[in-house]
């Protein structure tokens, strides 16, 4: 048996590998061809072709294959070791550079992110408002209206509702617990280009109820000529004829109806953080629960309640009371509008809820029309604006009576967008 690597012959055993021993074998690891991993093709190979003295031609380890060219030592003697392509620095291996981050990019997706998150947000938040306000009163049932003049007039309405308090609500607030509602305060807010005016209409205000159609029956009421109190008409026949008397009484069309009730009115209080006044003296008033010191101090909800429906503790009655209104309503619209209510979605949305859920507001009011009421309001607070009483000039049967001349010049101001000159009690 031949125990030679094929091709080789007894000739050429003493050259080569192994030389001193005729018997000896030759050192397989230097002569055996190194066989390729993974599946072997079927049949025997080609001999290995013989190499200078019959030792078979070795794979050349500068040709980059090594091996069989299976890449196992590719690039060996070039120091790229097993394929190279590493990352790191050395002899011999390829260095890719990472391209620089483009930050205009980044950048300019991270604004239009930004940009479309906000716009998103916004208009959801408007239709989410818009859906919650009560647009309950049909301004278009009022009949022989004044015609309109410059700028924009509010009827801004406190009614003593009790509807939705439990009972021990009512007992907090000191509300009592008489059926119905009634108005509990009445002021028209004029703005336009020369300032807002806001002006308080004494509940005891003698008036004249005209003509009217009823909102419920549709039914024409003649004038008659009967003077009674101004929260009378709202009791008798709710918002559209108290908007048919105050426009009727003054000669000036109001625009847009706004309503808040006693609940919502607290409501809005507490949701904001409470309200920071400075109150000009002592105030006690059981029937209002009303219980103050002199002095700066924070109202919640219950105590601005107590503090707008208090009269019986003034000197001027209702006429001091309505001053008081004015003053917390333009501090309310203050601390609204502040960065830390209105940049604050944990305490914006609250409030938001809390006011829209308890305003009611004719049909044709839009929320650009609210806030543009908040923010005149805030600019009577700020000095920008001024606030009043209409003007009196007696009583008549217990009824406080206007002073015709100076509400003629007033309304005047106001159709006309003028500086008012007109000053109240």
């Amino acid at each position: 048996m031949n125990d030679w690597p094929e091709g080789w012959s007894g000739d050429n055993r003493g050259s080569g590998y192994g030389r001193g021993s005729a018997s000896a074998r030759p050192e397989s690891a230097r002569v055996m061809r190194q066989v390729r991993r993974g599946t072997t093709p079927p049949g025997p190979g080609p001999s290995a072709p013989p190499y200078g003295a019959g030792v078979p031609q070795q794979p050349s380890y500068t040709d980059g294959q090594g091996y069989g060219g299976d890449g196992y030592d590719s690039g060996y003697n070039t120091g790229q070791v097993y394929g190279g392509g590493g990352g790191g620095q050395g002899p011999g291996r390829q260095v890719r550079d990472r391209p620089a981050p483009d930050w205009r990019r980044r950048i300019k997706w991270t604004a239009i992110t930004v940009v479309t998150a906000l716009v998103v947000t916004t208009v959801g938040t408007y239709f989410w408002a818009d859906s919650k306000l009560n647009r309950e009163v049909d301004l278009s049932k009022v009949i022989e209206r004044p015609e309109a003049g410059e700028g924009t007039n509010y009827l801004i309405v406190g009614s003593d509702s009790r509807e939705g308090m439990t009972d021990e609500q009512k007992k907090d607030l000191h509300t009592g617990s008489a059926e119905g509602k009634r108005t509990d305060s009445m002021m028209i807010l004029h703005t336009g280009d020369n300032g807002s005016t806001l002006i308080s209409l004494p509940r005891d205000s003698d008036v004249e109820i005209p003509s009217f159609v009823g909102s419920e029956s549709g039914k024409k009421y003649p004038g008659t000529g009967r003077h009674t109190k101004l929260n009378a008409a709202y009791a008798e026949d709710g918002p559209e004829l108290l908007v048919r008397t105050v426009e009727h009484n003054t000669g000036l069309r109001l625009d847009h109806y706004v309503e808040i009730g006693f609940a919502g009115f607290a409501n809005i209080v507490d949701a904001v953080g409470g309200v920071e006044m400075d109150i000009p003296q002592d105030i006690k008033d059981k029937k209002s629960g009303a219980d103050f010191q002199k002095g700066k101090q924070t109202l919640n909800g219950e105590e601005a309640l107590a503090f707008v429906r208090t009269r019986y503790a003034l000197a001027g009655s209702d006429l001091d009371r309505t001053k008081n209104q004015q003053k917390f309503l333009s501090a309310l619209a203050s601390q609204v509008a502040t960065p830390s209510t209105v940049l604050n979605p944990f305490k914006l949305y609250p409030t938001m809820g809390a006011g829209l859920d308890s305003l009611i507001v004719d049909k044709d009011m839009g929320l650009f029309d609210l806030a543009n009421m908040f923010w005149a309001m805030k600019s009577v607070s700020g000095g920008d604006g001024t606030s009043m009483n209409m003007p009196v000039s007696g009583s008549v049967g217990g009824n406080l009576k206007w002073d015709d001349a100076k509400v003629k010049k007033l309304v005047e101001e106001l159709k006309n967008d003028e500086k008012v000159t007109v000053s109240g009690n």
